[in-house]
């Protein structure tokens, strides 16, 4: 026995040296060459080493060390298993899918992070040379002056065979001339159709007049992808209503204007614009008022109002590009999503006399004049890469591909607008969970779990409350979706944090990227068997031949998913359900769906050292913001020297060729913030459904509207019975039926706080009220007197998330104690209007309104507010009017409608009535404090808050009427039990105050228990003697009258409501 101990030690001895010296090079070189010195040492010594024959195993010195060894060596490899870059990196030649890649066999590069003073070392990782990722110099055809103007060489269309319909007409358009092939090949023959749909809707649509197999994806966006509007049942007898009138002609060539009946005004007209349909490239333009005021077509960062002023937020000349692209939020180019959608809103002057509407071209208005408007919505139907030309005049509208798909929808409000765009077109948006308005915490750079439960300890001990802990890509085991890094992020620890995390009321939200990892097939230790299941079902995409596509994101090499193939939703909804079966978290974070892949450096490493901070950041701390200054010119001018080049860009111009596509580098360059198509995102000529399907191309827009399809059937899989929690970065027009949006990769500054309130409201008229930012900014250290404001801001968003980079600077909300301060007070507003905010989704998800609301779209007739977009309505009744500039300590708000229309609105803080509402108010807001305003006329329902939403949803009810100058105010709550998706039960209460009292009337069966705590009465004018609660008196005690404020408080009536604020039906009378 003793001897066949002592060979198989020897034989343990020669395997772990050779183990440890490959595993110790794998780290580092120069430790193997260490390790080698080491063991010929322990040779020349070996008679000194070796024990007698009968000693146990393990008796030699050098068999512990070698033990001791391997498992540092082990536990190095996965403490540092960390990847360098947070997005991924085309590995085509040139952006084009031309055949699976070789796969990495070795490590080639090591990383280092600096934070501050600490570095580490991160393992070496494989990683595809940068220049592999970048993608052919394109010129944009906006920007290029020898770019052929269409307009100038094409011959346009004539209309024939044109027949009524029972519901419109339709037509062939024939080429007017010889074709012009300017960027592609001209559709000789085109059927055109156009439909009155309804009371309220035109379609207008221009297809090929020859589609077959070989050219549908091309120009027909199927309607199992993306609904299509269809003809209303009742709309025989609805369309005799229809504001709307269609009109064509054939001179000189086709063109058609699409009229406002009431008015006589042309909506959209091509009168004097060709229309150009080729095989590649679409045109077509319409005439604009003078200073017209659009909203939508996005995503983009940007203010507002689309007008065609030159100023600070909105330049004249804009140019709105269509194209998911993935970057960290620039201002005025496209980034994540793809909404081919606008309302324009046109103010008119009323004569008085005759009652004649003269269209008013200026913001500039008269008090005493009498003003209307009427907006009307154009959505175009189409998934491809589009630009939107605003110029002075005339908007023109140019696709890759696809066909013309408009619908026009006549309002003539906002809210009517917004609601029959979303009831016929893109489905209304998804009733969130409760839970999911409470407070969301995440960053990248968590490293554990015990780091989650510290950030959730500290909120805890400061008062603050936390609904929700994200992990950004820190808790994958190297980058990959649906697994656990097995010693940071494993399971059993997991299971315990989780357990806890759930019975304290809270939730966890994972990310998971669109990208799968492909294992090496050369070493079996690779094994991932996620992608083994979806290689096996066929569910990824390919290249032309048939090869599976591989691109490189964070694990490395990866997979796409095919969404438009059958197999690979079924695969998605099974990976998740297998992971949440080993992690129970409770919704999910889409990030990287556009598809996209990059190499950049990781925050932190020398050249990406994070030294940005806020505007102003010098005026409170200047010697820091010196240091910083100084070193982040040195870092910026270390890069340009090195990426510094003499020669032109020779851009690449297409020249089309008759029949044949050219997806990669197409004729017509839109202008597409990463330039080539490719650069950053999968290859155009990627294939979906393999050889011969359709082309990533036609389809590139819809990627992240799909996934999140299939994230929300997952989670119903996943979480049975639940409504689904998701929350994207790529969206398309219908995606807030699953999901939710935030704002991408902002930046710590107060530009972005600004913007983040035009990207909200642009997404309310997408049909996504589920938006928020990375508040504090994402990009960039931030600092306190930024995150103080942007921390009490964002918490009148329906999602409010903090969020930044890896080694920025801390930004939770403890960090500061004026932030804590400051959230405390902001969070404590937010959770006694919780159920105000959970009713306002309630009716948005059944009826289409909007959840935060631009002040133009509460007044309509206002024609200064146009513009408006430093404040917001959240709702019809609250008014927040936030701090958005640095070193400032009052804010500009205006009180919309209380010279004209009466309006009162009441501070938050004092409840008086706002006493100076004329023109721009100058409101006090120290640091600290956000002006938070009621509107007269609407009564709110209130809880208590608590430091979760299932602590606040058991406390006492509460409600606030806040009077109109008539003395009457009315309001809704909509209860249920904030998770199902099909409810066993509903209550839906309406609240109506006039003539000195409050009425309270419900309908459903839900049983909500909690007692009316108290209820809140402002704008009464005269002193209050006695209140009584369905006809019994609450008691002198129980009410308080303020003179100064006109606010009546009337408190102790749980006792009265024992069994329910909401058992019965009650009236409180005042007198």
């Amino acid at each position: 026995m003793d001897q066949l101990l002592y060979y198989l030690e020897l034989i343990f001895l020669l395997s772990s040296s050779i183990s440890n010296y490959c595993r110790a090079t794998d780290l580092f070189t120069l430790l193997g060459w260490l390790y080698i010195l080491f063991l010929s040492l322990c040779i020349l010594g070996w008679s000194r080493l070796r024990p007698p024959r009968n000693t146990p195993m393990f008796s030699y010195p050098l068999s512990v060390f070698n033990l001791f060894i391997f498992l540092t060596l082990q536990l190095s490899r996965v403490a540092y298993a960390q990847s360098p870059d947070k997005d991924t990196t085309s590995i085509q030649s040139a952006g084009e899918a031309t055949g699976a890649a070789p796969l990495p066999t070795s490590a080639s590069q090591e990383v280092t992070v600096i934070s501050g003073t600490t570095t580490t070392t991160f393992r070496p990782i494989f990683t595809v040379p940068t220049e592999a990722g970048i993608g052919k110099p394109v010129l944009p055809n906006i920007n290029d002056p020898n770019a052929t103007d269409a307009q100038t060489v094409c011959p346009g269309y004539t209309a024939t065979n044109v027949k009524r319909t029972d519901y419109g007409l339709t037509a062939s358009l024939n080429l007017a001339g010889s074709a012009c092939n300017v960027y592609g090949t001209d559709i000789e023959t085109l059927n055109l159709t156009v439909e009155y749909q309804s009371a309220d809707r035109l379609a207008v649509r221009v297809v090929p007049a020859y589609i077959d197999a070989s050219n549908s994806s091309h120009h027909i966006l199927p309607t199992t992808l993306v609904h299509q509007p269809t003809i209303d049942a009742d709309a025989k007898s609805s369309i005799l209503t229809n504001d709307l009138s269609f009109t064509w002609s054939n001179d000189p060539t086709f063109s058609f204007s699409v009229y406002r009946q009431s008015t006589g005004d042309p909506l959209f007209s091509t009168q004097g614009n060709k229309l150009v349909f080729e095989n590649q490239f679409i045109e077509f333009a319409s005439a604009l008022p003078e200073e017209y005021n659009l909203y939508g077509l996005g995503e983009t960062i940007h203010g507002l109002r689309l007008g065609n002023r030159a100023s600070a937020v909105a330049p004249a000349n804009f140019t709105k590009t269509i194209y998911a692209a993935d970057i960290g939020d620039p201002i005025d180019y496209n980034i994540y999503g793809s909404f081919p959608f606008y309302l324009d809103t046109r103010y008119y002057e009323v004569n008085s006399s005759t009652g004649n509407l003269t269209l008013v071209t200026s913001n500039d208005t008269n008090a005493t004049s009498e003003y209307i408007a009427y907006s009307h919505g154009v959505y175009n139907r189409n998934a491809h890469g589009q630009e939107i030309l605003l110029r002075p005049t005339n908007i023109t509208w140019r696709s890759l591909g696809g066909s013309i798909d408009l619908y026009f929808y006549a309002g003539p409000t906002q809210p009517k607008v917004t609601t029959a765009f979303q009831t016929s077109a893109i489905g209304l948006p998804a009733l969130q969970q409760y839970f999911t308005f409470g407070y969301h915490q995440c960053r990248w750079g968590y490293a554990n779990w015990s780091v989650l439960q510290e950030v959730v300890d500290s909120y805890e001990r400061f008062g603050i409350p936390l609904e929700n802990i994200w992990t950004d890509i820190d808790y994958m085991n190297q980058y990959r979706d649906f697994d656990n890094d097995a010693l940071r992020f494993n399971y059993s620890e997991g299971e315990i944090f989780l357990s806890n995390l759930h019975a304290s009321g809270r939730h966890y939200i994972p990310i998971i990227d669109s990208a799968i990892y492909v294992p090496n097939p050369e070493n079996a230790s690779d094994a991932y068997p996620t992608f083994n299941r979806g290689n096996d079902t066929n569910s990824f995409l390919t290249n032309p031949d048939g090869s599976t596509y591989i691109g490189e994101v964070w694990p490395g090499y990866t997979v796409f998913p095919d969404w438009l193939g059958s197999s690979a939703g079924p695969w998605w909804t099974n990976e998740m359900v297998t992971w949440h079966n080993r992690l129970a978290f409770d919704g999910a974070w889409i990030d990287m769906n556009n598809p996209v892949h990059p190499p950049f450096l990781l925050p932190g490493e020398p050249g990406a050292v994070i030294y940005d901070y806020p505007e102003g950041f010098n005026l409170t701390n200047a010697t820091e913001a010196a240091a910083a200054a100084s070193a982040s010119s040195s870092q910026k001018a270390a890069a340009s020297t090195a990426g510094a080049s003499s020669t032109m860009p020779n851009y690449v111009r297409t020249t089309p060729t008759p029949g044949v596509r050219n997806v990669n580098y197409p004729p017509y360059v839109i202008n597409n913030v990463q330039g080539d198509l490719a650069n950053h995102a999968v290859s155009p000529n990627a294939t979906h459904g393999g050889v011969g399907g359709i082309e990533e191309y036609d389809v590139h827009n819809l990627f992240g509207f799909q996934i999140l399809n299939a994230t929300y059937n997952a989670l119903l899989a996943a979480i049975p019975g639940k409504r689904p929690f998701i929350i994207g970065r790529s969206t398309f027009a219908g995606a807030g039926k699953w999901a939710g949006h935030w704002g991408g990769d902002n930046t710590s500054l107060w530009a972005y706080m600004f913007f983040s309130i035009p990207q909200a409201l642009s997404f309310s008229l997408f049909g996504i009220p589920m938006f928020g930012v990375d508040t504090c900014g994402f990009n960039g250290n931030t600092d306190e007197e930024l995150c103080n404001r942007w921390m009490q801001l964002s918490a009148f968003f329906p999602f409010y998330r903090n969020h930044n980079t890896l080694t920025a600077i801390s930004q939770e909300a403890y960090v500061w104690a004026s932030v804590a301060e400051a959230t405390r007070t902001a969070m404590s507003i937010r959770f006694s209007l919780l159920p105000y905010m959970y009713t306002l989704f309630y009716l948005a998800h059944n009826t289409g309104s909007t959840v935060m609301r631009a002040l133009a779209w509460e007044f309509p007739d206002d024609p200064s507010l146009a513009a408006a977009d430093r404040q917001f309505f959240l709702g019809p009744a609250i008014l927040v009017t936030p701090v958005l500039d640095q070193g400032a300590t009052s804010v500009d708000g205006v009180f919309p409608g209380t010279a004209r229309n009466g309006e009162i609105y009441y501070d938050w803080y004092t409840l008086a009535p706002q006493s100076n509402t004329t023109g721009n108010v100058t409101i006090n807001a120290p640091l600290g404090h956000i002006p938070v305003y009621i509107r007269g006329g609407y009564v709110i329902p209130t809880q208590e808050p608590a430091m979760t939403t299932r602590d606040a949803r058991k406390n006492p009810w509460g409600v606030i009427a806040a009077l109109s100058s008539e003395g009457a105010a009315s309001g809704e709550l909509y209860v249920d039990d904030g998770e199902s998706v099909v409810q066993n039960a509903t209550l839906f209460v309406t609240f109506t105050a006039s003539n000195n009292a409050l009425h309270a009337t419900a309908q459903g069966s839900y049983n909500d228990t909690n007692p009316l705590a108290n209820v809140t009465v402002l704008g009464v004018q005269n002193p209050v003697m006695s209140v009584t609660l369905n006809g019994k008196d609450v008691g002198k005690e129980g009410v308080k009258y303020n003179e100064s404020s006109k606010a009546l408080l009337v408190t102790g009536l749980k006792g009265m409501t024992g069994g329910g604020a909401w058992k019965e039906d009650w009236v409180l009378r005042w007198s």
